[in-house]
């Protein structure tokens, strides 16, 4: 006697055991072992399974797996029965299971497969795209800007590259700015007003702290005006008679030179209250001016038979460039000097003049040429300058008066007049210098010779004294023709400096 396994029943003989299993188990109550469905014949239960979506198998090993459980499943009796692994439903051939499961297997792990974005109807393949997909709505999310539009990751690279080159321009701008204000405050291009407003502040000082009596004060602002509306220097800052008070210092007091060379007699000026701190070239050009009215080759072609005040001197600068005068100096000082307290050098006065009419060289000792940065070179040079008169007049046999104009000397920051040269016993070589920074009153010392000792140290100069890397001497060296004067303005677009040694 048989008993069913599945229902209980029992069954006498093997071959009706069969037929009750097919019959009542098999045939007309066959399920899916992917989902729910019965009723249906082999066909029917084959044809259904390849259009189910079942759970997915996450790999291959667990396929591998159900693939030996199905062949591991024991008959029920000696012909052999499966059983599905995810239902209770059993074949009698392993052919309907394993097609069924087969082809559910072909659909969820396929590569066939489609993943839907979660955030929109892209459709991928496989979810590795998936994700890169996903992930990349999360980056445009962060890159977009106000406006709403996304931007890749190089779109936002360039655009923070962009902000920090942006940012960096910024920042040099403010720096030159800062550094441009900084040098025009100290080459008085600050608009804090030239010449008159700078005496007229000093003045209003001198009143409010009881050195300047309000009555003097009109009557000083009153003079200033007139000397500005004539064009005139008022004379108030210069010292005459340097030249001679020298001459007579050499032939009765200096015992120990062997020669002295002096230029034609050349008027002091000094800085003044309107001008402290910046008028040194304008100075200096007041003193070389004095001089050349002194000899007649000069004077009889200069149309200033007077000395100019210094607004009427950057007036003259000004006229100069528009005659097509040095025209990056002009650039430089942006066409305008009158109303500012602007540092002039050496290239304003040569194209001062030229602007006259007056031949000048400028010499360039770029370098030191001695030990410890001095410039033997330099004091050789104005040597020979002043060797070369052949007009001079001797007093003696160390004195040498000469009929030549002073030179102008420039150095970084300041600038002075050389009057003369003095060579000592001992071969070495003193310059004799007249410096605007130097007042009147102590000017005048020199003109007396209870203080002559005393001043004349400030005037003489020694190779140890003049340590600067850089000098520049501006030398006349006569009368320029009208057809000279117009090549000196053509050749003045690239003008430079002849540079010794």
């Amino acid at each position: 006697m048989l008993t069913c396994e599945i229902c209980g029943e029992e069954i006498l003989l093997e071959e009706d055991m069969k037929t009750h299993l097919f019959l009542c188990h098999l045939e007309n109550d066959l399920h899916c072992p992917l989902r729910t469905l019965s009723g249906v014949d082999n066909a029917g239960l084959s044809t259904a399974a390849s259009k189910t979506q079942v759970a997915e198998i996450s790999d291959q090993n667990n396929v591998n797996v159900l693939k030996d459980e199905l062949h591991q499943t024991q008959p029920l009796s000696a012909e052999k029965l499966f059983s599905c692994p995810m239902c209770p439903l059993v074949f009698s051939c392993d052919f309907l299971l394993q097609e069924h499961v087969e082809l559910h297997l072909l659909e969820q792990h396929s590569g066939e497969r489609s993943f839907q974005c979660p955030m929109c109807s892209a459709v991928y393949s496989n979810s590795f795209c998936l994700q890169e997909h996903v992930e990349l709505h999360f980056d445009h999310e962060l890159s977009r800007d106000q406006s709403g539009s996304p931007h890749s990751d190089l779109t936002l690279a360039k655009e923070l590259q962009h902000k920090e080159e942006l940012k960096r321009k910024q920042e040099e701008a403010q720096l030159e700015r800062q550094e441009f204000k900084k040098l025009q405050r100290q080459f008085g291009l600050d608009g804090r007003g030239g010449y008159r407003r700078q005496m007229e502040r000093s003045m209003e000082r001198a009143v409010a702290s009881g050195h300047l009596a309000p009555v003097d004060f009109h009557l000083k602002k009153a003079d200033m005006m007139e000397s500005l509306a004539s064009g005139v220097d008022d004379g108030s800052s210069r010292t005459q008679g340097v030249i001679r008070a020298l001459e007579d210092y050499y032939q009765t007091e200096c015992r120990d030179s062997v020669h002295v060379w002096l230029a034609v007699d050349t008027d002091h000026y000094s800085s003044s209250a309107g001008d402290k701190g910046w008028g040194c070239g304008y100075r200096n050009f007041q003193m070389l001016l004095s001089s050349l009215h002194r000899i007649e080759a000069y004077s009889s072609v200069l149309q200033e038979k007077t000395i100019p005040c210094i607004p009427r001197v950057q007036r003259m600068i000004e006229e100069a460039w528009k005659e097509g005068l040095d025209p990056q100096g002009a650039s430089h000082f942006s066409k305008r000097l009158q109303r500012t307290q602007a540092w002039i050098g050496a290239t304003e006065i040569y194209v001062l003049l030229t602007s006259l009419g007056i031949s000048a060289r400028i010499i360039d000792f770029h370098q030191p040429t001695g030990s410890k940065n001095t410039h033997p070179h330099l004091f050789d040079w104005v040597k020979q300058y002043f060797c070369q008169s052949s007009k001079s007049s001797s007093l003696s046999p160390r004195l040498i008066l000469t009929h030549l104009p002073p030179l102008y000397l420039q150095h970084q920051g300041h600038s002075r007049t050389v009057v003369g040269l003095e060579q000592r016993k001992n071969g070495s070589l003193c310059l004799l210098l007249l410096d605007p920074g130097s007042s009147s009153s102590d000017t005048r010392k020199l003109l007396s010779r209870e203080t002559r000792l005393t001043a004349v140290q400030f005037v003489r100069k020694f190779p140890r004294n003049l340590k600067h890397k850089q000098y520049q001497l501006i030398a006349v060296q006569g009368v320029l023709s009208p057809e000279e004067k117009q090549i000196r303005i053509f050749n003045s677009r690239t003008l430079s400096a002849e540079r010794t040694p």
